[in-house]
Protein backbone atom coordinates (compact mmCIF):
# COMPACT_ATOMS: atom_id res chain seq x y z
CA UNK A 1 0.00 0.00 0.00
CA UNK A 2 1.54 3.63 -1.15
CA UNK A 3 0.83 6.18 1.28
CA UNK A 4 1.95 9.80 0.62
CA UNK A 5 -0.48 11.35 3.42
CA UNK A 6 0.36 11.49 6.71
CA UNK A 7 -1.87 12.15 9.87
CA UNK A 8 -1.93 14.65 12.84
CA UNK A 9 -0.54 11.69 15.00
CA UNK A 10 2.57 11.02 12.36
CA UNK A 11 1.00 7.93 11.76
CA UNK A 12 1.30 6.78 8.37
CA UNK A 13 -2.40 6.45 7.17
CA UNK A 14 -4.21 4.02 4.81
CA UNK A 15 -6.01 6.26 1.71
CA UNK A 16 -9.07 4.71 2.40
CA UNK A 17 -9.12 6.57 6.06
CA UNK A 18 -7.87 9.21 4.93
CA UNK A 19 -10.35 9.95 2.22
CA UNK A 20 -12.91 8.73 5.02
CA UNK A 21 -11.92 11.24 7.44
CA UNK A 22 -12.10 14.20 4.70
CA UNK A 23 -15.38 13.04 4.02
CA UNK A 24 -16.87 12.55 7.71
CA UNK A 25 -15.18 15.45 8.89
CA UNK A 26 -16.70 18.25 11.34
CA UNK A 27 -16.34 20.77 7.96
CA UNK A 28 -16.58 17.96 5.32
CA UNK A 29 -20.10 16.63 6.51
CA UNK A 30 -21.34 20.35 6.00
CA UNK A 31 -20.13 21.37 3.14
CA UNK A 32 -20.97 18.00 1.57
CA UNK A 33 -24.52 17.93 2.62
CA UNK A 34 -24.64 22.13 1.39
CA UNK A 35 -23.67 21.41 -2.29
CA UNK A 36 -25.96 18.57 -2.65
CA UNK A 37 -28.44 21.29 -2.31
CA UNK A 38 -27.28 23.30 -5.04
CA UNK A 39 -24.03 25.14 -6.24
CA UNK A 40 -22.48 27.55 -3.91
CA UNK A 41 -20.25 30.94 -3.94
CA UNK A 42 -17.34 30.86 -0.86
CA UNK A 43 -19.60 33.31 0.94
CA UNK A 44 -22.78 31.67 0.38
CA UNK A 45 -21.44 28.19 1.48
CA UNK A 46 -19.95 29.87 5.08
CA UNK A 47 -22.98 31.42 5.70
CA UNK A 48 -25.11 28.69 5.41
CA UNK A 49 -22.66 26.72 7.50
CA UNK A 50 -22.18 29.81 10.05
CA UNK A 51 -26.29 29.77 10.17
CA UNK A 52 -26.17 26.61 10.83
CA UNK A 53 -25.31 27.28 14.73
CA UNK A 54 -21.98 27.11 13.94
CA UNK A 55 -18.63 29.15 13.17
CA UNK A 56 -16.25 27.83 10.20
CA UNK A 57 -13.22 30.14 9.59
CA UNK A 58 -12.15 31.33 6.08
CA UNK A 59 -9.12 29.39 6.16
CA UNK A 60 -10.55 26.02 7.61
CA UNK A 61 -13.53 26.60 4.98
CA UNK A 62 -11.02 27.31 2.37
CA UNK A 63 -8.60 24.18 3.32
CA UNK A 64 -11.95 21.89 3.20
CA UNK A 65 -13.00 22.81 -0.73
CA UNK A 66 -9.38 22.25 -1.22
CA UNK A 67 -9.14 18.92 0.12
CA UNK A 68 -12.23 17.83 -1.23
CA UNK A 69 -11.47 18.86 -4.72
CA UNK A 70 -8.68 16.85 -4.61
CA UNK A 71 -10.31 13.72 -3.68
CA UNK A 72 -12.57 14.79 -6.88
CA UNK A 73 -16.09 15.49 -4.82
CA UNK A 74 -15.99 19.24 -5.33
CA UNK A 75 -15.41 20.80 -8.35
CA UNK A 76 -14.45 24.59 -8.49
CA UNK A 77 -15.48 27.19 -11.22
CA UNK A 78 -13.38 29.97 -11.21
CA UNK A 79 -15.13 32.81 -13.78
CA UNK A 80 -12.84 35.92 -15.21
CA UNK A 81 -15.31 38.38 -14.48
CA UNK A 82 -14.70 41.35 -12.77
CA UNK A 83 -15.61 41.19 -9.61
CA UNK A 84 -13.98 36.78 -9.57
CA UNK A 85 -16.64 35.00 -9.36
CA UNK A 86 -16.01 31.35 -8.17
CA UNK A 87 -18.71 28.85 -7.49
CA UNK A 88 -18.21 25.30 -6.02
CA UNK A 89 -20.34 22.17 -6.68
CA UNK A 90 -20.18 18.38 -6.10
CA UNK A 91 -19.12 16.11 -8.71
CA UNK A 92 -20.48 13.32 -9.72
CA UNK A 93 -18.57 11.37 -7.04
CA UNK A 94 -19.16 13.56 -4.43
CA UNK A 95 -22.66 13.07 -5.25
CA UNK A 96 -22.47 10.15 -4.18
CA UNK A 97 -20.36 10.46 -1.02
CA UNK A 98 -22.91 13.46 -0.09
CA UNK A 99 -25.51 11.18 -0.34
CA UNK A 100 -24.57 8.76 1.97
CA UNK A 101 -23.06 11.46 4.41
CA UNK A 102 -26.68 12.90 4.69
CA UNK A 103 -27.73 9.11 5.13
CA UNK A 104 -25.92 8.89 8.32
CA UNK A 105 -26.60 12.60 9.53
CA UNK A 106 -30.02 12.18 8.85
CA UNK A 107 -29.87 8.78 10.62
CA UNK A 108 -28.43 10.70 13.72
CA UNK A 109 -30.97 13.07 13.69
CA UNK A 110 -34.23 10.04 14.01
CA UNK A 111 -31.51 7.88 16.81
CA UNK A 112 -30.51 10.64 18.63
CA UNK A 113 -32.99 9.77 21.60
CA UNK A 114 -31.77 6.25 21.70
CA UNK A 115 -28.37 6.81 21.47
CA UNK A 116 -28.71 9.10 24.61
CA UNK A 117 -30.20 6.48 26.56
CA UNK A 118 -27.64 3.92 25.58
CA UNK A 119 -24.99 6.17 27.18
CA UNK A 120 -27.08 7.18 30.44
CA UNK A 121 -27.73 3.50 31.00
CA UNK A 122 -23.78 2.59 30.33
CA UNK A 123 -22.72 5.81 32.34
CA UNK A 124 -25.29 4.36 35.24
CA UNK A 125 -24.05 1.02 34.79
CA UNK A 126 -20.35 1.89 34.77
CA UNK A 127 -21.12 3.97 38.08
CA UNK A 128 -22.79 0.91 39.90
CA UNK A 129 -19.41 -0.71 39.27
CA UNK A 130 -17.20 1.73 40.49
CA UNK A 131 -19.17 2.44 43.69
CA UNK A 132 -19.19 -1.71 44.06
CA UNK A 133 -15.51 -1.79 43.91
Amino acid sequence: MTVSDRGGDGETMCPHRLVLEHVTSRWGVLVLIALLERPHRFSELRREINGQGRSVSEKMLTQTLQTLERDGLVHRDARPVIPPRVDYSLTGLGREAAEQVRGLALWTQRRMADVQRARAAYDEARAARARAS
